[in-house]
């Protein structure tokens, strides 16, 4: 058994946005081509705890064949979501994954998983930034949302759109907005960085709004976008059934995506159809990039596919035995099954 710590995760994934976002892509795309296995989700949820869960996502990731096909890897992710850690100075998201060999089905890899779950959700997002273009480069953005999650979009925005310039911030608490602003200015020099005391405002602010929230009910009033506005979705239930029917959508798995009373799954409920639903992003992924609608709102919906954690833990195993980072754990199964 190989252990990964987060900081060996780390040390692999600093830096490699573009090699993640390959990663990422290939997923999707094997996805589209059938060459996936992804059973449900598997939610644990807590009397009188509504916005505590941890969650088990499964998968299996096939290989495309032909020259230069990788292995395929089965495996888990486990993570929780606590967002009362957040007021005791704790990350809200911890998580782990782990890696069966095809050949045995023995665990091989443990990874500490928070991270590649940060940044496989960062590279969805900006891959569907960079794949549905609007016809005008792309200079700014809002976060909604100033927590993890974001900052890893944001990071991968700017390695993916060269021209992203400005960034918008709102959080409902102003101090984590203030803090997340320095932390640009740290890591992200050269960025210009504004933050708005009304979401209205923020969102009113650039045609491209990464919602990341800890929202478990519909909230927000999408208005004042701009005509042409791309909402990356990622914490799912920030929109009503409303604005989802009126919008162009893409989701990653419609079967997925549409269900735990996500806003998708609000809608299908008030429409009884899930017609709303114009594509996927692995469908758009292997056809080539899409220009959006210049006058419509677009929404893209990522569930979170177990099979990007599969693809981007692959990715962080090679690299960290390349470079000889992990603790090999040689009698970690029973004696008979070694």
């Amino acid at each position: 058994m190989l252990i990964l710590t987060a900081d060996q995760v780390r040390q692999v994934l600093d830096g490699a946005e573009q090699q993640v976002v390959e990663a990422v892509s290939r997923a999707y795309r094997l996805h589209a081509a059938g060459r996936t296995v992804l059973p449900h989700s598997l939610f644990l949820r807590f009397p009188g705890r509504a916005r505590d869960r941890i969650i088990a996502l499964p998968a299996y990731l096939g290989d495309a064949g032909g020259p230069g096909a990788r292995e395929p890897v089965a495996g888990v992710k486990w993570i929780s979501s606590f967002p009362g850690n957040l007021d005791a100075g704790l990350e809200r998201a911890s998580a782990a994954i782990l890696l069966n060999s095809m050949r045995t089905g023995h665990p091989e890899v443990l990874l500490e998983g928070s991270v590649i779950s940060a940044r496989r959700t960062a590279a969805s997002a900006a891959l569907a930034a960079a794949t549905l273009a609007p016809r005008q480069p792309q200079t700014g953005v809002t976060l909604i949302g100033c927590g993890v999650i974001n900052f890893e979009v944001l990071a991968f925005l700017r390695a993916l759109l060269p021209e992203l310039a400005e960034v918008t911030l709102f959080d409902l608490d102003p101090a984590r907005a203030r803090a997340f602003a320095e932390r640009c200015a740290d890591r992200l020099p050269g960025l210009k960085t504004a933050t708005a005391e009304r979401i209205g405002d923020a969102l009113a602010a650039h045609p491209l709004v990464s919602l990341a929230t800890t929202a478990s009910t519909p909230h927000l009033d999408p208005s004042p976008c701009p005509p042409g506005t791309l909402l990356l979705h990622l914490s799912l239930r920030d929109l009503t059934p409303e604005t989802i029917l009126s919008s162009v959508n893409i989701v990653d798995d419609a079967d997925h995506v549409c269900r735990e009373s996500t806003s998708l799954h609000l809608a299908e409920e008030r429409a009884g159809h899930r017609d709303f639903i114009a594509d996927s992003i692995g469908a758009l992924l292997t056809g080539g990039r899409c220009e959006r609608d210049p006058e419509a709102l677009t929404v893209f919906s990522p569930f979170g596919l177990g099979v990007l954690d599969l693809a981007v833990a692959d990715l962080v195993r090679h690299r960290a035995r390349e470079r000889g980072l992990g603790t090999d754990v040689p009698d970690f199964l029973a004696p008979g099954a070694r």
